[in-house]
């Protein structure tokens, strides 16, 4: 089952295509992607950014294919990669051919600089009969000439013409395993090119903000367009673009998921408060040291850090975990009982001392964890003891 989404319109329902073993459109979850920075012939090189993005809960790439070395370095890096593998392709549609030859799952062309139909057929035939999609990535950047010329310039209904231009090419050859973007770096404008997209087309849509920059402006202009498009229903798979590691991108996209109810929760979502001149600790050390403490910890837990009596009981005692600061130090709460009271310098390690790195924890392991940071102090501060039942914490008077 999916989790409850709680957005202004319900989810567009869009046909559903595969890329890979990954489903993209209908009911499937919303997918994360991004792409790779490396030389695509350096195999080793670009397996090892694929499996960082993997890890950081990226569910399919794409590795650019612009020269015969490149076509060659997919055919490698394909059966070796976790996730699915997508082609890259600009000017040379030669490349898409062989790029599908090396075994790729799924296409990226570019209408604005691949614009003889022939080649475009030629391309759509070949992925039809290999049954691999292909993304029309128009990009508000690169569109052909004659568009900026007929709309005035660069216009929302001047990247959706050109998408159907390219759909109109594909039917021709019927194919139809198709999803689309129009992206562009000015947020209002891709908004817009969307919203029109969604209203002529049942094919998925890939959301993104192109060329969004560099942290932490690209991070809330990207955040900006996607999610205001996902809380209306429009979107099926999601890229930031931004000038960073691409895992930056991944962590990104799926903590923005998890965040709209989007996609099941496998990472800590850290609840802390600003701080202010009642906090009785010094909340942004604590919480950054929190932070940094779950970085690489996968663990499906709301924890909250607040720094005074005035939220702080509430926020602690709703989440999975969570301490609410007093005199120099915290009261502990685990699922909604105060179990512990710790000093400041022992909050942090009192939450993650035996928390599992670099995998999904099982219930078992949180719930010690949770016994082994708290059964110390349980019985003396509030009369009760943690015990682990079936992977359940069971407080025991």
């Amino acid at each position: 089952t999916h989790p409850t989404v709680f957005s202004t319109y319900p989810r567009k329902k869009t046909r559903q295509i595969h890329v890979g073993k990954v489903a993209v459109g209908g009911d499937a979850p919303i997918s994360v992607q991004s792409m790779t920075i490396t030389k695509t012939a350096d195999v080793e090189g670009t397996l090892q950014q694929i499996y960082a993005l993997a890890a950081a809960g990226c569910d399919i790439v794409r590795c650019t294919c612009n020269e015969i070395e490149a076509a060659e370095g997919l055919a490698q890096i394909v059966p070796r990669s976790p996730i699915p593998i997508i082609a890259d392709i600009h000017h040379q549609y030669k490349m898409a051919l062989a790029a599908l030859e090396a075994g790729v799952h799924g296409l990226r062309l570019n209408p604005g600089n691949i614009r003889k139909p022939e080649h475009i057929k030629t391309v759509a035939k070949e992925a039809r009969d290999r049954k691999v999609p292909i993304r029309i990535g128009v990009n508000g950047g690169s569109l052909d000439p004659s568009l900026y010329e007929k709309h005035g310039g660069l216009t929302a209904d001047a990247m959706v013409e050109s998408a159907q231009m390219e759909m109109r090419y594909f039917e021709e050859v019927d194919f139809d395993l198709i999803k689309i973007s129009v992206k562009a770096s000015n947020v209002p404008l891709m908004v817009e090119a969307y919203r029109k997209l969604s209203a002529v087309t049942d094919h998925p849509l890939h959301l993104g903000v192109t060329e969004a920059g560099p942290l932490p402006g690209g991070l809330l202009k990207a955040t900006a367009g996607i999610a205001t498009l996902l809380m209306e229903g429009i979107g099926d798979t999601i890229r930031y673009s931004l000038t960073a590691d691409p895992v930056e991108e991944a962590r990104a996209g799926r903590q923005l998921l998890e965040s709209l109810g989007l996609r099941e929760r496998k990472n800590v979502d850290l609840i802390a408060c600003p701080s202010c001149g009642r906090a009785e600790i010094d909340v942004i050390e604590v919480a950054k040291r929190a932070q940094d403490a779950f970085a690489d910890k996968q663990l499906p837990l709301q924890i909250a850090v607040m720094g005074c009596v005035v939220n702080g009981p509430g926020e602690a005692r709703e989440a999975d975990l969570g301490i609410a600061a007093g005199n120099k130090g915290g009261h502990l709460f685990v699922k909604g009982r105060n179990v512990a009271v710790v000093p400041e310098s022992e909050m942090v390690e009192a939450l993650v001392r035996t928390i599992p790195i670099g995998r999904l924890a099982t219930t078992d392991e949180v719930a010690n964890m949770i016994v082994y940071a708290c059964s110390a102090q349980a019985s003396a501060t509030s009369g009760a003891a943690l015990r682990v039942d079936g992977g359940v914490v069971r407080f025991v008077a």
